[in-house]
């Protein structure tokens, strides 16, 4: 019997070991990433989400030059916010993955979610053991679509634990802007920074989810807040952006990424 408790408490011992052990290393990743004192690496994997040859062929064609405009964005943002960083993001291209990420539940239950994001942080771990080179400090797995045969995708999704980015994007050349901009959202996610548009009717949120909060008329505005997603053009129409050069980060996500406010 006291051999069966002493086991019994050993084994919960271990377990709220390896609890405060991955809580502090996602502290430390946390702190690491959002500290802005050296270059953000970011991983961006590939994946062919609908087995399509004109996935296969976009796939084939990806360069590293084709996410440049990410870094030019963040940089050009920094810069304002006053980040002293020479580069404050690199992103690398790794190699394809020809499997699927977990896909999350759909009702978005508790449990549910959290079981998911454990298994996508497994897969991801399986995953990066199979690429070259060191790890990144984040990791995006970018599942492309035919457009044609998808022409509206599953919501793109960013872990901060983890650090983790599902970004489901088009497999067309006409829409690497926009795929760019949904990529960088989620970039941001995993830095800690929130959605602000209405989750019903996709609009940006006032002010927070405006570029310029203060403008007079309101509407219409030229640009979108990153974490806003369009740009309002009317309180009931907001159109996306075609790239980056048209969105800004807010002081709300800015203060979010340790960007301001500290």
């Amino acid at each position: 019997m006291a051999s069966g408790n002493f086991l019994r408490t050993l084994r919960i011992s271990l377990m709220v070991y390896l609890l405060l052990f991955v809580a502090a290393g996602a502290w430390l990743a946390r702190a690491r990433s959002t500290d802005w004192d050296e270059t953000l690496y970011v991983g961006v994997y590939p994946i062919n989400g609908d087995g399509s040859d004109v996935s296969v062929t976009y796939i084939d064609g990806l360069e590293l030059r084709d996410f440049a405009d990410i870094e030019r964005f963040v940089k050009r943002e920094a810069d304002r916010y006053g980040i002293a960083a020479a580069e404050p993001v690199r992103i690398e291209l790794g190699e394809q993955i020809f499997e699927l990420p977990p896909t999350p539940p759909a009702d978005r239950n508790i449990p549910g979610v959290m079981t998911w994001s454990l298994k996508l942080r497994y897969w991801a771990w399986r995953k990066q053991g199979q690429q070259p080179g060191p790890d990144p400090d984040v990791r995006v797995y970018m599942v492309f679509h035919d457009p044609e045969q998808n022409p509206k995708l599953a919501h793109s999704l960013g872990l901060q634990k983890g650090l983790i980015g599902v970004v489901n994007a088009f497999a067309s050349r006409r829409m690497a802007g926009s795929n760019n901009i949904v990529l960088a959202h989620e970039l941001l996610h995993t830095l800690g920074a929130s959605d602000k548009y209405d989750p019903g009717t996709s609009l940006p949120l006032h002010p927070e989810g405006y570029a310029e909060p203060n403008r007079k008329p309101l509407h219409p505005q030229s640009q979108a807040e990153i974490m806003g997603g369009r740009i309002p053009k009317s309180q009931m129409e907001a159109v996306t952006p075609r790239n980056l050069k048209n969105v800004v980060v807010g002081p709300l996500t800015a203060a979010e990424i340790r960007w301001a406010g500290n």
